[in-house]
């Protein structure tokens, strides 16, 4: 999925090798709530993505032409499943985030389909997936589950 803005970002097919980039990123933005929660550990929080890398899924980032992030939207149940949404620390609270995630709603929605998540407790980026519909499904002493259901659903109710 190719999205060029002119707010100064994009968004490009993630590759294979994109992979190292997007471990990096993953380690220094969660971070403070890994630590936060006692279940920081350098080499597992980078080694879970490795593990789970989907670059057919996955889009970079980019601002201003540099590595910036990443976002995997995957096929799951009866819609998709947004994980492993980075933005470089220094550009968080730029609204880069909130129009990188409003491009890709603005896709499922076109889909009429649901797209669910998990943030880990007590992060800030709560707060982002909640100003745009997500709302709590369950939750456990780590993570908070949470799920968006296309806006035709949410009128309906």
């Amino acid at each position: 999925m190719h999205v060029r803005t002119t707010q100064g970002w994009a968004l490009r097919p993630a590759t294979p090798d994109d992979l190292e980039a997007i471990a990096d990123i993953r380690a220094v933005v969660m971070r403070p709530d890994l630590v936060r929660l006692g279940r920081y550990d350098e080499h597992r929080v980078r080694q879970r993505l490795r593990d789970s890398y989907l670059p057919e899924y996955t889009s970079v980032i980019n601002v201003d032409g540099r590595f910036s992030g990443s976002v995997t939207l995957r096929p799951f149940e009866d819609g998709h499943c947004l994980e492993s949404f980075f933005v470089d620390e220094k550009l968080q609270g730029q609204g880069i985030g909130s129009a990188v995630l409003s491009a890709l709603l603005a896709r499922t929605d076109a889909e009429g389909v649901p797209v669910r998540l998990n943030v880990l407790q007590g992060s800030a980026a709560r707060r982002l997936y909640e100003r745009h519909g997500f709302v709590l499904e369950r939750e456990d002493p780590v993570d908070v589950f949470m799920v968006r259901r296309p806006p035709s659903v949410w009128q309906a109710r």
